[in-house]
């Protein structure tokens, strides 16, 4: 089933991603992961897809299997990085005869090593010419990323939104934001995305923290802010990993509940394979 068929149907939607692990006991450990998850009735599920196409195989396969055994929606990634046009072409074949029918399409970071992004030369500089290349050949349904915070490479937030709304012209079906810790953030950028014209929905990111680390360095990356009474919090509870991750719950809780009675679509868990925080967020979540 298409995703975008699933918006308006009910709400609201949850949904989960994972990562490509490196070996089959990591392997082992996401299907038991998966497991975990399904009693929640996740609307899908995403699988990541590593730089320059390094998890290529293993994306495909988890995406199918998970699609196949469990019954669970499946979206796979597909990035712009080290792959030309005839290349994406026969993914698209790959990912077709697969029989997986949701892209989650994206420019990618530069490879490890590499701390700037260089197109292919015969490929796509941008997620939103990725985006019509698919749209012209297949009937996928796409995903395209937003940034809160605005993405660490753009030059401004009105140009990042203006990115962005190029994606939905090319044929974007719904964006999923990249993690983000403050609600307003996501209000806000969506009051802004609207007043631009675009109208799809929009699903907040979000990343239940687990490890203090961790997620400074993921925000790092990405542009995003930990709020100072969150971190300070996280730094109180150091070296204790229970007490991290019961703080990255609560924080996440009070997060969704906030976001979804402010409207949101649904929300999207960033797992980082792991169900635990997961499934207590969405416990905390309907319990109401």
């Amino acid at each position: 089933m298409k995703i975008r068929d699933r918006f308006g149907q009910e709400n609201p939607l949850f949904s989960f991603e994972f990562f490509p692990p490196k070996d089959d006991q990591g392997v082992d450990a996401l299907f038991e992961t998966v497991a975990n998850l399904k009693p929640l009735g996740p609307a899908f599920v995403s699988v990541t897809y590593g730089a320059g196409g390094s998890t290529r195989e293993k994306t495909v396969a988890i995406t199918r299997r998970i699609k196949r055994e469990t019954g669970i929606e499946a979206m796979a990634h597909l990035t712009c990085v080290g792959h030309g046009r005839d290349e994406i072409a026969a993914l698209l074949d790959e990912y077709e005869a697969a029989g997986i029918e949701n892209i989650m399409a994206l420019r990618g970071d530069p490879p490890r090593g590499e701390t700037a992004f260089t197109p292919h030369p015969e490929g796509f500089a941008h997620a939103d010419q990725l985006i019509a290349f698919i749209r012209e050949r297949k009937d996928f349904c796409l995903g395209g990323a937003g940034y809160p915070e605005t993405h660490p490479e753009a030059p401004s937030p009105e140009a990042d939104l203006q990115n962005l709304k190029r994606k939905i012209e090319a044929g974007c079906d719904f964006v999923v934001t990249q993690l983000f810790f403050d609600e307003r953030d996501y209000f806000d950028f969506v009051s802004r995305a609207r007043a631009a014209g675009i109208d799809t929905p929009i699903v907040p990111g979000i990343m239940p923290v687990t490890n203090t680390a961790q997620v400074k360095r993921f925000t790092q990356m990405c542009g995003a802010t930990i709020p100072e009474p969150l971190l300070a919090r996280l730094e109180a509870a150091a070296g204790d990993a229970q007490a991290v991750a019961q703080v990255g719950v609560e924080h996440a809780t009070h997060q969704c509940r906030a976001l979804l009675d402010g409207g949101a679509p649904g929300i999207h868990f960033y797992t980082l394979n792991r169900s635990l925080s997961t499934r207590r967020i969405v416990a905390n979540l309907r319990e109401r």
